[in-house]
């Protein structure tokens, strides 16, 4: 009895103004037969004032649109300039003439980049590896964390899904499929307290495999999100349940399995681009051959390896200002990624032939597929600056190193130890690149097919 009644007040800690039919929900969530283990706890934070400045927030970005020349950038950049430490020297100069910045900047010494009136007392610290090999903590703010749903609503809207609200239905599923990964459940203060719960795809999660399809059809999520991986794993197992609509995000998505994905759920898939710098920046529009931005106050150049902006349809790497995690303002930020910025008929921004991060799997000695994220997280520890991971089509694993090697013997142990020490593994020393490095690729084909 008496761990119930703490597990309840750490609920009502986590999710502030938690009604009888959300806990109900959560436990329902939670205590199913076939539910998977959830390993950690989470929960909104939000004030009721916050939960009422998020709703707001996602009324604004319904009905807003980006624009190819926003009338809010002068007064963002001298906001920037003025509050946040790394751009102070450059207040006053002209916008094309600021410095570009990139992910190593932020990796070198984030907090530089937190503006100095954030109250500390509220940051949520995200780290990420990324796919450039530069670890990274993103500050953030339960405020902004509720954010992130607004762009997935209007990127819904766009294909003419409004999801529904209120409690006792469970709005959306996050399935990972990772050997070790964060799983939950929650409510969702501004969409009436419906459920969320992140989920892991991988056997290990479940007391058996075959309860992966039976919880999610008796959860009927109304969308469910993942990345190309997880959801090719989703495809595969026994779920009789088709949601509304399918998210792809965090990996770029191959035309092909998209296609597969929509003809087996027989249901719409949405491909976001997103960045945990940024969140979610534009939407596929398969009408258009292109990325739909999704942000109102966010300002996105095509720039040069000069930095300098290239003209609409030419291809350069996409840049980035303004944002909504004010925790983390972002100014003339290189992505690493490579479009070209074209202007829609109706005036919307798009973003044409998106050179993104292609999922990728690698085969193990003993017949395992590794997603490549969790090749991520096996070298999260190594003094690596940075590094890219290849296998060529006799199976051998070829790690080359960038820059300096201080944690190549580190490395080679952790990947030994994820794959099997039968595993062929051989390491190559390279200076910095001058361009960003593709992290993972393969010579296998059935690497990055569902």
């Amino acid at each position: 009895m008496g761990t119930r009644i703490a597990t309840a007040r750490h609920d009502a800690i986590r999710q502030p103004g938690l009604s009888a039919a959300g806990l109900a929900l959560m436990q329902r969530m939670q205590s199913h037969p076939c539910a998977p283990v959830f390993r950690n706890r989470s929960g909104h934070k939000l004030s009721r004032h916050e939960q009422a400045l998020a709703a707001a927030f996602e009324q604004d970005v319904l009905a807003h649109r980006p624009a190819a020349r926003p009338a809010w950038l002068a007064g963002f950049v001298a906001r920037a300039c003025r509050t946040v430490p790394a751009f102070k020297p450059y207040a006053g100069q002209e916008f094309a003439r600021l410095q570009t910045w990139s992910r190593a900047d932020l990796a070198a010494d984030v907090a530089r980049f937190v503006p100095d009136d954030v109250a500390a007392d509220r940051l949520i610290l995200f780290s990420t590896s990324g796919t450039t090999g530069h670890p990274l903590v993103v500050p953030s703010h339960p405020l902004v964390a509720a954010r992130y749903q607004a762009f997935y609503l209007a990127a819904l809207a766009g294909i003419g899904i409004t999801p529904a609200s209120g409690p006792g239905h469970v709005g959306i599923v996050l399935a990972g499929y990772q050997q070790r990964c964060f799983t939950y459940v929650s409510v969702n203060p501004t969409r009436g307290e419906s459920g969320l719960a992140k989920i892991n795809l991988f056997p290990t999660d479940w007391k058996s495999p075959a309860d992966r399809g039976p919880y999610l059809d008796a959860m009927a999520p109304e969308i469910i999100s993942g990345d190309p991986i997880s959801l090719a794993e989703l495809a595969r197992i026994d779920m009789q349940h088709r949601p509304r609509a399918l998210i792809s995000t965090s990996m770029a998505l191959l035309p092909g399995q998209r296609e597969y994905f929509e003809g087996h759920f027989g249901c719409p898939l949405l491909d976001i681009y997103s960045m945990n710098e940024a969140g979610p920046i534009a939407v596929f529009d398969v009408e258009r051959d292109a990325y739909r931005l999704l942000q109102p106050w966010m300002h996105v150049e095509i720039l040069d390896a000069a930095g300098n902006p290239v003209s609409d349809g030419q291809t350069g790497e996409v840049t980035l200002t303004g944002g909504f995690n004010f925790c983390l303002p972002l100014l003339r930020y290189r992505t690493g990624d490579y479009a070209a910025r074209v202007i829609g008929n109706d005036g919307w921004p798009l973003l044409k032939g998106l050179q993104g991060r292609p999922p990728v799997r690698f085969l193990a000695p003993d017949g395992r597929w590794l997603n490549n994220l969790e090749v991520t997280h096996a070298l999260k520890s190594c003094a690596l600056v940075q590094y890219a991971l290849h296998q060529s089509g006799d199976a051998t694993l070829v790690l080359r190193i960038y820059g300096p090697s201080l944690g190549a013997a580190r490395a080679r142990a952790a990947l030994l130890s994820l794959f099997g020490s039968s595993q062929a593994i051989r390491v190559e020393h390279h200076p910095l690149p001058p361009v960003k490095v593709v992290q993972y690729t393969s010579d296998l084909v059935v690497a990055q097919r569902p």
